[in-house]
């Protein structure tokens, strides 16, 4: 008599869980209908995980394992280059984990109850001070915030959309939040309850060649009515990106929104007059 592998029979619970899960939700699903499912007594289930929620914490384990490694590889590089390892891998990470994902959305409140809320939690934070960088101020961190959830929701609600072109959007839409800024409070010109771009450029926290957009290798072309002068917030985060040299001071410009004179006039103190033109 062949006797299967424990490692195989803990594999093939989980696998029916998950589709149960999938199906009926968590709470409508019984380790009995596990067990019917796979031809196995709810006791062989309960040897292998003593309650329901441990096969939900073995579910979600993977994708928050696969999380954490992503924070531990990024911590230590240089600010730019964390944020875009960050981002870019958040999407990736989530995308292979679809379905357990999914299962979480419909049934978020599961987590809360034990290790694992606290567990996710912590990652967040992670992900958010990173995405943020380490001099953020308040409009920096909500936006680290904003942009953990654009990595993340979409692979929920766009569940049919193939990987590779939500990946694509979603990278998108996070260089758009992190390089643009709305000003919603009132303005001469503006349409009542429509938001307008308001002439300062938030400090980027990524570029576009970061998150995987294409520009065909050209900088955008400087749009008519953009400041021609940083503020010192701006100063200083132009300095810092020229500095950890992963930015041209082409692809500073754009990311301000501002012309590559006003760039080098700026970092000028740092030595940037010297690069060629």
């Amino acid at each position: 008599m062949t006797v299967e592998p424990v490692d195989d029979t803990r594999s093939r619970i989980l696998r029916a869980a998950l589709d149960l899960f999938a199906e009926h939700g968590y709470q409508r699903t019984s380790l009995r209908q596990i067990g019917e499912r796979l031809r196995l007594t709810k006791a062989a289930i309960l040897y292998h995980f003593p309650a329901k929620e441990h096969l939900l914490a073995a579910l979600v384990e993977p994708l928050l394992a696969d999380l954490e490694g992503l924070l531990d590889a990024a911590e230590g590089l240089p600010t730019e280059r964390a944020r875009a390892v960050v981002l870019e891998g958040w999407v990736d990470t989530m995308l292979a984990h679809r379905r357990p994902l999914g299962m979480l959305f419909h049934d978020i409140a599961l987590i809360t109850r034990g290790d694992t809320y606290h567990r996710l939690m912590r990652i967040a934070m992670r992900a958010n001070d990173l995405i943020a960088g380490p001099q953020a101020g308040r409009r920096e961190r909500v936006r680290a915030v904003q942009a953990v959830a654009m990595c993340s929701d979409p692979v929920v609600f766009f569940a049919d959309v193939p990987d590779e072109v939500l990946r694509a959007d979603m990278l998108d839409g996070v260089r758009h939040l992190l390089t643009v800024t709305v000003d919603t409070g009132p303005s001469a010109g503006a349409t009542a309850g429509q938001p307008r771009r308001s002439g300062r450029a938030a400090p980027p926290v990524i570029g576009a060649a970061r998150v995987g957009v294409d520009h065909g290798g050209a900088a955008p072309r400087r749009r008519p009515g953009r400041p021609r002068a940083l503020d010192r917030e701006q100063v200083e985060t132009a300095r810092r990106m020229y500095a950890a040299g992963d930015h041209s001071v082409d692809a500073i410009a754009a990311a301000l929104n501002v012309s590559r004179a006003t760039v080098y006039r700026h970092l000028a103190p740092a030595g940037a007059s010297n690069e060629t033109v």
